[in-house]
C-alpha cells in the first residue's frame, strides 16, 4: 500500500515564490469576481466556471512545472494553473468574452483552455467532455519516455504530465483507462484530483466508494499517493512538491487528491440550491484565500505589502478588461479557416511538421515493382518503408505486436522495429486514440488500429475532439494522427464486425477520409498520411484485404496519392456510377459489356465533386452504389450535389443502390441479399440507361 504522506512544518518553503502565489490567486480571485459581478450581469461572459477554492492549490502546482517539456491538460475550472504556466490575464479575460485572440478567437468557451508555451509548460488542448482530458495527457507522458529514451532527446529528459480534474471525473472511462496506461508502462504523470466533493449537484458518493478516489487507489499497483487538504497552505505546496518532484525523478506515476471547497456553484447559473444552508457556510469557513494571508503575513511579508499586492492584481485585471473588451469579435468571414492545414500557416503547437518536417521526395505516378500483392501485405510494406525512414512513427493497437494483428497487416513489424515503436495496448478503445493525440501533440507520428470500424464507438469523443482540434484552437494546435480502421463485410457479415458508417466521419470536421479499394491507392493514400498534418481516417475494407481484384504492384517507395483526386476506373458514355470501397469490384462486373464511367472516390473527404461532375454531365445519369445504409449515407451527399449542379443535363433520375438500414446480417445468404449484389447493380444500371 502506498503511504499518504501527511502535512509537515507550516514555516513557508523558502524555495516558493510567496509573493508569487499571493499574486497569482488574488488576479485569479479578481478575475472570477469581475466576471460573476459585472460581466456575466451584462452578458458579456457567457458561461463562466469560478475557481474560488480551487485556486491556491493549482496557482502551488503550476509553479512547480518548470520543465520546457512540462504539460498539463486540464478542464473548465483549470485557469489559476493557467496563469501559474504564463497566460496573460487579457488572454483569459478575453477569451471568456469571446473575443479575438486569445485561446480560440471566440470558437470555443472560454472556459475550454489551450496554451502552447514556447518558454515552458504548455496547457494542451482540453475538451468539453468531463474526463477526456486523462488519455491524451497519458499520450503526452509516453511521449516524454519515447523521446527521451529511443531518439535521445535531453530536452524531454524528466519532462512530466499532468492531467488536472475533478472527483467527478475519476468516474470516467477517460480516467479509468489513463490509469491503467500510466501505471502498467510506469509513465511520468500526474493525476490532480481536486476534490470539492461535488459534480454539479452529484455527492462525490455516486462517483467512487467512499467519495475519496486517493483512499481507494492506496493499493494499486505502480501508483503514489498523495492526499490532503488543498485549503492549508502548508500542506498544499509540500504535497504538490513532493508529487511533482516524485514523478520527475523516478518517471513514474502518482495521484495527488486535494480536498477543496467549490465556493461558488458548478457555474454562474447554478444557485447551489442543492446544498444546505450550513454546508454552504462551512465551505467557506474553508477559504484558502484568508488563510494563505495569514500564513504569509508577517511570516513572509508585511501587511502593508499583502495589500500592496492585492492592489496590484485588481490593477492587472482591470488594465486586462481594458485589453479585452478593446478586442473585436473575430471576422465571421474566417471562422471556416483553420478546419484543415492550409498548406502554410502551421499549427503552433503538435505533429511533426511543426518540428520543420519536411515529406520525402515523392510522385503520383507509380512505379511498378515486382508481382501483383494484395492489400495487406502493400499496406504492411508501407508501414514498414515510413518506420525505417522516420523514427517518429509509432504503430500500435490491440493485438498489432507478436500476433501482427488479427488481420495480419503488422505481421512482423514489432520484430523488426522493436516493442518502442510497434506495440500492443490495453483493450480501450478511448485509450488508444487519446493517447495518440497526446502523442502527436508530442511531435510524433502516431498510427493507432481499431480492430473493426464498430470498436470506434467507444473513441467518439476523442476522436471528435481530434478532429476540431485544429479549428477550436485557431490553429494553435492540431494532432496529426492517423487511424487505421477494417472495415466492411467479409465471407460474411455481423452487426459488430461488419459496419462501414464512413459517413459519421465525412460528418465530423478536421479527418480526412481514406478508402482505398485496391494495393496500389491504399499505398498512395497511407503514405499521403503519414506523411500529412492532419489526422486521417484510413479504412481498409476486410473483403478486399487479399481479394485479387484489388491486388497490384507494389508502386514504389516515392508513391503518393493526394486526397480528393478520383480515379476513372472504366470510361463509358451512357451512364456515371460513383463509389467507392469493396463496391468498385462489383460494380465493375455488373458493367460487363455497358458502356458505363465507373468512378472509384478513393478518398471521402475530401471528395471529387469535380469528376463526379464532369462525367455525370457527359452520361447524363447518375447511379451512386455504396455499402453503407441508405438514409443518411454519403450517397445521399453526392445525389445533393449531382442534383444541385448538373440538373439541366440529366436525362434520368438521380439514383443510390445501398444496403437497406438494418444492421449487417451474420449468415452468408442474408449478408448478400442486403448488400448491394452484381445483379443488382446491373438491373439498376439497365433501368437507367432505358429511362
Amino acid at each position: 500500500m502506498s503511504a499518504i504522506p501527511q502535512a509537515k512544518g507550516n514555516a513557508p518553503d523558502p524555495a516558493i515564490d510567496w509573493r508569487r502565489v499571493a499574486e497569482l490567486v488574488l488576479i485569479s480571485r479578481a478575475l472570477d469576481e469581475l466576471e460573476e459581478k459585472s460581466l456575466v450581469p451584462e452578458k458579456k461572459v457567457l458561461y463562466q466556471f469560478s475557481a474560488r477554492g480551487h485556486d491556491m492549490a493549482q496557482v502551488l502546482l503550476g509553479l512547480q512545472l518548470t520543465g520546457r517539456h512540462d504539460a498539463i491538460c486540464g478542464y473548465y475550472r483549470s485557469r489559476p494553473i493557467l496563469l501559474a504556466l504564463g497566460v496573460d490575464p487579457a488572454d483569459a479575460l478575453g477569451s471568456s468574452m469571446a473575443r479575438a485572440g486569445g485561446y480560440s478567437d471566440g470558437r470555443d468557451i472560454g472556459a475550454v483552455f489551450n496554451f502552447p508555451n514556447p518558454r515552458g509548460a504548455s496547457a494542451l488542448p482540453m475538451c468539453g467532455g468531463v474526463g477526456a482530458q486523462f488519455t491524451p495527457t497519458a499520450g503526452w507522458a509516453q511521449a516524454i519516455r519515447y523521446r527521451s529514451a529511443q531518439l535521445k532527446d535531453a530536452q524531454w529528459a524528466n519532462a512530466i504530465g499532468v492531467a488536472l480534474g475533478g472527483d467527478a471525473s475519476v468516474a470516467t472511462n477517460g480516467f479509468w483507462s489513463a490509469l491503467t496506461m500510466a501505471t502498467t508502462l510506469n509513465l511520468p504523470m500526474l493525476f490532480y484530483i481536486e476534490d470539492n466533493g461535488y459534480g454539479i449537484s452529484v455527492p462525490g458518493k455516486f462517483q467512487t466508494p467512499g467519495g475519496d478516489i486517493a483512499a481507494n487507489l492506496a493499493s494499486f499497483s505502480n501508483l503514489k499517493i498523495f492526499s490532503g487538504d488543498g485549503t492549508d497552505p502548508a500542506e498544499a505546496a509540500h504535497l504538490t512538491k513532493d508529487a511533482v518532484a516524485f514523478v520527475r525523478k523516478g518517471g513514474t506515476p502518482a495521484l495527488l487528491r486535494l480536498a477543496v471547497p467549490r465556493l461558488e456553484g458548478h457555474s454562474a447559473q447554478d444557485t447551489q440550491a442543492y446544498k444546505p444552508d450550513a454546508q454552504v457556510k462551512s465551505e467557506w469557513a474553508r477559504d484558502p484565500l484568508p488563510k494563505l494571508r495569514d500564513y504569509l503575513v508577517p511570516a513572509v511579508f508585511g501587511e502593508s505589502e499583502w495589500n500592496g499586492i492585492a492592489d496590484s492584481a485588481k490593477a492587472a485585471v482591470a488594465k486586462a478588461r481594458a485589453e479585452a473588451e478593446a478586442r473585436p469579435v473575430a471576422d465571421p468571414e474566417q471562422t471556416a479557416t483553420h478546419v484543415f492545414f492550409d498548406g502554410t500557416h502551421l499549427q503552433a503547437m503538435g505533429g511533426q511538421w511543426r518540428e520543420d518536417y519536411r515529406p520525402p521526395r515523392a510522385s503520383e505516378q507509380p512505379s511498378p515493382e515486382g508481382q501483383r500483392i494484395n492489400m495487406v501485405t502493400a499496406i504492411r510494406r508501407t508501414l514498414e518503408h515510413e518506420l525505417a525512414i522516420n523514427p517518429k512513427v509509432l504503430v500500435f493497437g490491440e493485438d498489432v505486436g507478436p500476433k501482427g494483428g488479427v488481420h495480419a497487416v503488422t505481421l512482423g513489424l514489432q520484430e523488426k522495429f522493436g516493442e518502442a515503436r510497434v506495440f500492443d495496448t490495453s483493450l480501450s478503445e478511448e485509450g488508444i486514440i487519446g493517447r495518440a493525440v497526446g502523442m502527436a501533440l508530442a511531435g510524433l507520428v502516431p498510427v493507432p488500429e481499431i480492430q473493426f470500424r464498430k470498436y470506434a464507438d467507444p473513441a467518439t469523443e476523442q476522436l471528435n475532439d481530434c478532429g476540431t482540434m485544429r479549428w477550436r484552437t485557431n490553429n494553435r494546435f492540431a494532432a496529426p494522427i492517423v487511424v487505421r480502421m477494417p472495415v466492411g463485410f467479409f465471407k460474411c457479415g455481423d452487426p459488430w464486425h461488419s459496419q462501414t458508417n464512413e459517413v459519421q466521419f465525412v460528418h465530423a470536421p478536421g479527418w480526412k477520409v481514406a478508402v482505398p479499394s485496391n494495393a496500389e491507392d491504399a499505398v498512395g493514400l497511407l503514405r499521403a498520411s503519414l506523411r500529412g498534418n492532419d489526422p486521417v481516417i484510413f479504412f481498409e475494407h476486410r473483403a478486399m484485404l487479399d481479394a485479387t481484384s484489388a491486388r497490384r504492384p507494389y508502386p514504389g517507395d516515392d508513391f503518393v496519392l493526394p486526397f480528393g483526386s478520383a480515379r476513372i476506373v472504366r470510361e463509358g458514355g451512357d451512364i456515371t456510377v460513383v463509389t467507392w470501397g469493396a463496391m468498385v469490384e462489383r460494380c465493375e462486373e455488373a458493367a460487363a459489356g455497358l458502356s458505363v464511367e465507373i468512378i472509384d472516390l478513393r478518398t471521402l473527404m475530401p471528395w471529387d465533386s469535380e469528376a463526379v461532375i464532369q462525367s455525370v454531365k457527359r452520361t447524363r445519369r447518375c447511379l451512386i452504389v455504396h455499402e453503407d445504409l441508405m438514409s443518411g449515407g454519403f450517397g445521399a451527399e453526392i445525389a445533393a450535389v449531382v442534383a444541385d449542379r448538373c440538373f439541366l443535363d440529366l436525362d434520368a433520375p438521380v439514383s443510390r443502390l445501398t444496403m437497406p438500414d438494418i444492421p449487417s446480417p451474420h449468415n452468408p445468404a442474408l449478408m448478400e441479399w442486403a448488400l448491394p449484389s452484381v445483379e443488382r447493380i446491373r438491373a439498376k444500371l439497365e433501368e437507367l440507361v432505358g429511362f
